[in-house]
């Protein structure tokens, strides 16, 4: 399986798939970790993890611990909007753990590197 990686700096974002014999790395990381950025071919940066999604769109949950899908009961956050104040409504949301059901990784950038991303993401497309 590959992962969508999205990287966050500042206003822009950059979207990035893995390789498949990377993906192994980023399996067991939690919402709230770091990882370096050569994983994803950012040499010098340090991403954090930020949320993310599974194949079925289910978006993913800080406080929800482990590597499952569960229906809870939200008052608010990530996975429910409510309309109207103290509306709560059962969900189905993914735990904070990476596992082979995620397909997009959301993250944002917590140390820059000495070359800028779009420079980084616009070499690669010249390439291709």
């Amino acid at each position: 399986m590959v992962f969508k990686v999205i990287v966050s700096d500042k206003e822009t974002s950059y979207q990035v798939e893995t390789k498949n014999d990377l993906n192994r790395q980023f399996i067991g990381l939690a919402i709230g970790d770091d990882f370096d950025g050569k994983l994803v071919g950012l040499d010098g940066y340090i991403l954090k993890i930020t949320g993310g999604s599974d194949k079925n769109g289910f978006p993913m949950r800080k406080d929800v611990i482990g590597q499952r899908r569960i229906k809870s009961l939200l008052s608010g956050g990530v996975g429910y909007k409510p309309k109207s104040k103290g509306t709560k409504r059962r969900k189905t949301v993914r735990s904070n753990m990476i596992s082979d059901d995620i397909v997009q990784i959301n993250t944002i950038v917590t140390k820059s590197g000495n070359e800028s991303i779009s420079d980084i993401f616009n070499n690669d497309n010249k390439e291709e």
